[in-house]
């Protein structure tokens, strides 16, 4: 959607101060100069922009899940790619969730509410669930029912992982319930244009996605989501044309991959993820990969995760791969759910006995969806599907539809990171010189400022999770 993008920012903040200063910081902190009664349709565009730009930015994907991940690589500056983190590394993912999404999402509900346009509401919960799910996938225990009340609650306990989940659950059957093609239209969408019908499949999309984080631990609560969402009726993301994705626009606001490309020269495409490729034969290669400024023997060359400064750089800047030239480009969408991770999923369901359906078919179908996504062409599909350590596997569902699923994920570092934690596949090796004693992250840490803000709450998360620290396995992570 070429519309012009409005930062709208509420006045708010999750964690000011000290219980006994409520009132006082809540009247401080009012911003003279913001509206009074903002507009729905603004804030909407606000809050779209502020968290795809947040979800595909630096902090959280470009310098940490899609390194975890091993889709990209670190050529300079490498601590990062060696696990190296301060306990500010993690903040901004949690600071912009609460004080840009949470806050403006439950602003429109409130707006919906007054003015009685219910798909307002219903697409705020669903981006308020999509936001939520982001926390908890990498944070785990989060606040959750207290953080949406800020005038109250400045200092909000954390909920459990699972309460989390099953909550967002509810929330997303709700705004599939609100959600109305018949009901009053809305403006700001920068997503799907104010298609209703399309939202409503975006909504049991998550749905989807939801219930299989929680299928190791919570089977029987997971088939039922399903079930509901068969029994409503309004399906999945069905095409390519209806995946969830903002698609950006000019300078300044063009893909914050492109923007960092424009001025930095620090990331490549990690050799596990090329090797992958090349080993498949997968006419993703050229897309994902740029060929190398000097000729090379092999034309793409990855670069392997964690390596010491020194290491890196003698491998030659212009002898790697960049990223390919689509995920550099400045109107690059950032891809919130696609076609083919839907299509996965269900391949996914019915190999767990949650759907009935035949898991090859949509397994081949998923493939053949994130293939067509980058316009790869029928017959490099057929070939494709034939290889044989492309063929789906019945006897190890997790293992196939988890290897290319991360391949399929390219790009979407914190979707990746949290696939690759449950379904165990690809089997990745940790950083060449990584800092965790031969482990790999599984989580974010908490910001340090929660430590010092929010305390109490703070402990209480660590004393029911464990310790704050990148190799601790949250609840969804069973293996």
């Amino acid at each position: 959607m070429k519309l012009k993008y409005t930062s709208i920012i509420l006045s708010g903040t999750l964690l000011l101060s000290l219980a006994s200063c409520k009132k006082e910081l809540v009247k401080v902190n009012v911003n003279p100069n913001a509206t009074e009664n903002p507009l729905p349709d603004y804030l909407l565009t606000g809050v779209i922009k502020n968290m795809a730009d947040t979800y595909w930015g630096t902090d959280n994907n470009m310098n940490s899940s899609l390194l975890f991940a091993q889709h990209w690589a670190k050529i300079q500056y490498t601590d990062p790619d060696r696990y190296i983190y301060t306990n500010s590394s993690f903040q901004s993912l949690w600071t912009t969730s609460y004080t840009k999404g949470v806050i403006n999402l439950n602003k429109i509900i409130s707006i919906a509410d007054g003015q009685g346009n219910t798909n307002y509401k219903g697409v705020a919960l669903v981006l308020r669930s999509w936001v939520f799910t982001l926390l908890t996938d990498q944070y785990g225990n989060i606040p959750y029912k207290q953080a949406v009340n800020i005038d109250q609650n400045l200092t909000p306990v954390y909920d459990t992982q699972k309460d989390v989940y099953f909550a967002l659950l509810d929330d997303l059957k709700a705004a599939q319930t609100a959600l109305s093609t018949s009901g009053k239209t809305i403006s700001g969408d920068v997503i799907y244009g104010g298609n209703i019908a399309s939202w409503k499949k975006f909504a049991n999309s998550l749905r989807l996605r939801i219930a299989l984080r929680i299928a190791d631990r919570e089977p029987d609560k997971a088939k039922q989501v399903l079930a509901d969402v068969q029994a409503e009726g309004s399906g999945y993301i069905s095409s390519n044309s209806e995946i969830a994705q903002l698609i950006y626009v000019d300078s300044p606001n063009q893909n914050p991959i492109s923007n960092l490309f424009d001025t930095r020269d620090d990331y490549r495409i990690s050799k596990t993820i090329v090797d992958q490729l090349f080993a498949l034969n997968d006419p993703r290669l050229p897309i994902f990969a740029s060929p190398t400024k000097d000729a090379t023997p092999q034309t793409y060359v990855g670069v392997p995760n964690g390596l010491l400064v020194g290491d890196a750089s003698s491998l030659g800047l212009t002898k790697t791969s960049k990223p390919g030239t689509y995920f550099l480009a400045p109107h690059a969408p950032a891809v919130i759910i696609s076609y083919a991770e839907v299509l996965f999923d269900q391949a996914e369901a019915v190999a767990r006995g949650f759907i009935a359906g035949n898991a090859a078919d949509l397994y081949n179908q998923a493939i053949t969806a994130s293939l067509q996504q980058y316009n790869i062409g029928n017959a490099a599909i057929a070939a494709y599907l034939n290889t044989a350590a492309v063929k789906y596997d019945a006897s190890n569902y997790k293992k196939s539809i988890g290897n290319q699923k991360w391949i399929a994920l390219f790009g979407q570092g914190l979707e990746a990171f949290a696939e690759w934690r449950r379904l165990d596949y690809p089997q990745l090796k940790p950083a060449v010189a990584g800092a965790l004693n031969g482990k790999m992250p599984v989580r974010f840490i908490y910001p340090g400022t929660e430590q010092t803000l929010n305390g109490a709450s703070y402990q209480a998360a660590v004393a029911n999770q464990g310790a704050d620290v990148l190799t601790t396995k949250l609840w969804f992570d069973v293996n």
